[in-house]
C-alpha cells in the first residue's frame, strides 16, 4: 500500500487535501480505482453483492492507509458496525476498474460513516452512480475491547473530509 494518495483521474471532482472547510457538495475525499475480478461475478454476470462489499473494503483501506502515520490509531481501531448498499444500475466485469469515490458523511463521539459513490470505468462523473453505499465505523479501544471517543485531532481530520452542508438542502 502507498503512504500517499495515488494520482486521481483528472475528470473526477476530488479534494487536494484536508483543510478545516471540508469538501464541497459532490466532492470526494478520495477516489480509488478497483479492478473487478472474474471471481467477483455472480451467475448473471453482475458483481455479486458480497463481492461489492469486498471491493468497497479495498477502496476504503487504500484511502485510510493514505492518511499517514498520524492517523494510524484511528484507522487501526475502526471496525464496521453497519453497511448499507443501494444498487441503481448493473455493474459487470466490463465496467472495470470501478471508480469508488468516498467522503465522510457523518461522525459522532464514537463513530463515523463513510459515503461511497461507485461508477464503472466509462461512466462520466456527472452520471448517476451505479451504486451508493455507506459504512458506519465504530472506534474501539483494542486492548479494552470497548468503544472509545474520537480525539480532537481525529475529529478535525474527519471534518476536513466531510461534505459541507448546503443551505436549503
Amino acid at each position: 500500500m502507498q503512504n500517499s494518495p495515488p494520482a486521481q483521474p483528472a475528470d473526477l471532482d476530488t479534494h487536494d487535501g484536508p483543510d478545516t472547510d471540508g469538501l464541497g457538495p459532490g466532492e470526494f475525499a478520495f477516489v480509488a480505482e478497483v479492478g473487478v475480478r472474474w471471481s467477483d461475478m455472480d451467475a448473471f454476470g453482475h458483481i455479486n453483492h458480497a463481492r461489492m462489499v469486498t471491493l468497497m473494503e479495498e477502496a476504503r483501506i487504500e484511502w485510510l492507509l493514505s492518511a499517514g502515520e498520524d492517523y494510524a490509531p484511528l484507522i487501526t481501531s475502526a471496525m464496521i458496525v453497519h453497511v448499507d448498499i443501494r444498487y441503481q444500475a448493473q455493474l459487470r466485469h466490463d465496467d472495470s476498474p470501478l471508480r469508488i469515490g468516498m467522503w465522510i458523511k457523518t461522525f459522532r463521539s464514537v463513530d463515523f460513516t463513510i459515503g461511497y459513490e461507485i461508477r464503472g470505468a466509462d461512466a462520466a462523473p456527472a452520471d448517476r452512480p451505479a451504486c451508493v453505499a455507506s459504512t458506519q465505523m465504530a472506534v474501539v479501544d483494542i486492548e479494552k475491547h470497548t468503544l472509545r471517543r474520537l480525539t480532537p485531532g481525529e475529529k478535525s481530520y474527519l471534518t476536513a473530509w466531510s461534505r459541507r452542508l448546503v443551505p436549503g438542502r
